[in-house]
């Protein structure tokens, strides 16, 4: 298993450099740069071409590229031009609330997700298969932002008040106001995600269900919660891992318009204020950032793949 995990590391590393590359030059591309934001779009051609050279855009892009990883490496991420603050402390934050808003949605949709899809799998083609099925295309069907604001109107509307309408406020200030502004967001999302771990784990234990070996398994005498538990939903639980992993980096950087219904302060708005203030590097940042995420729950997936299937890592 060590060695797997070795492996894996190995390309993650070249994964990794790879889409900062990709980042680099995508950003690179968009027109202006970070001097004409500073200086204005009225500055002289003397003064934009004195701050480049002070920033170093002047060199070639193989050479900015280079520092840049480098300063990425060693923790120096810059000043937002927007902001004026340290790029590190204000990704930091936004990071660190989109990871309690995704690990609370993500730790309700396992908990009932799974059991609900090998519940559906276990009663495949009965009424509650069918009531299952029928509620997850609904969760699949409306649009995140309807759920949110339908959850707005029903538990925090006037007449009710059980949760803040929007916003955010620190740990510190109390477990009890934090956890209940982010009660809302969090299950705007699990609606939506609980649907697909539902379907995707139904479809999965369905079909290890009519393989040889549980037959087989059947006609030893095996239990029937020892055939679920022990044989089919390690193999069936394969691709529901691939669609948290990949859930995982969509709640880490993709759920803009949850977060806008809630003005929620995550990952998601910051990339968006980056983008509408052409802020160089706090986007190059929080590009590299989300696609890290992405890269490393991938990771975390092919480990839980070999956890589950050893033939996997002896492959």
């Amino acid at each position: 298993m060590a060695r797997y995990a070795l492996r894996r590391l190995a390309s993650i590393a070249l994964i990794l450099l790879l889409v900062s590359a990709i980042v680099f030059a995508a950003i690179h591309v968009l027109p202006g740069n970070a001097a004409t934001l500073i200086l204005g779009e009225y500055a002289t051609p003397e003064a934009l071409r004195t701050l480049e050279r002070e920033m170093g855009l002047d060199r070639p892009l193989l050479v900015q590229y280079a520092s840049w990883v480098a300063s990425v490496v060693t923790g120096d991420w810059g000043v937002s031009l927007a902001m004026k603050q340290p790029v590190a402390t204000v990704v930091g934050y936004r990071l660190r609330n989109s990871a309690f808003l995704a690990l609370a949605a993500l730790t309700v949709v396992v908990v009932v997700g799974v059991p609900l899809g090998t519940l559906a799998a276990l009663r495949r083609g009965r009424p509650l298969d069918l009531a299952i099925v029928t509620a997850t295309y609904v969760g699949i069907s409306i649009p995140e932002f309807v759920t949110g604001l339908v959850l707005l109107l029903v538990l925090a509307g006037p007449s009710v008040g059980w949760f803040p309408t929007s916003g955010y406020v620190e740990l510190a200030s109390g477990v009890t106001a934090w956890a209940r502004h982010l009660v809302l967001p969090a299950m705007t999302l699990t609606i939506v995600l609980l649907a697909h771990v539902v379907r995707q784990t139904r479809s999965g234990l369905a079909d290890v269900l009519t393989a040889p070996y549980i037959r087989t398994a059947r006609l030893k005498g095996a239990s029937a919660r020892r055939i679920v538990l022990r044989h089919a939903l390690r193999n069936a639980l394969l691709p529901t891992i691939t669609v948290l992993a990949l859930d995982l980096g969509y709640l880490m950087g993709g759920i803009v318009v949850v977060e806008e219904v809630f003005a929620y302060p995550g990952m998601g708005r910051l990339i968006i204020y980056a983008v509408q203030n052409r802020d160089v590097p706090l986007l190059q940042m929080c590009a590299l950032v989300v696609a890290s995420v992405y890269v490393l729950a991938n990771f975390a997936a092919d480990l839980a793949y070999a956890w589950l299937d050893p033939r996997i890592r002896y492959s």
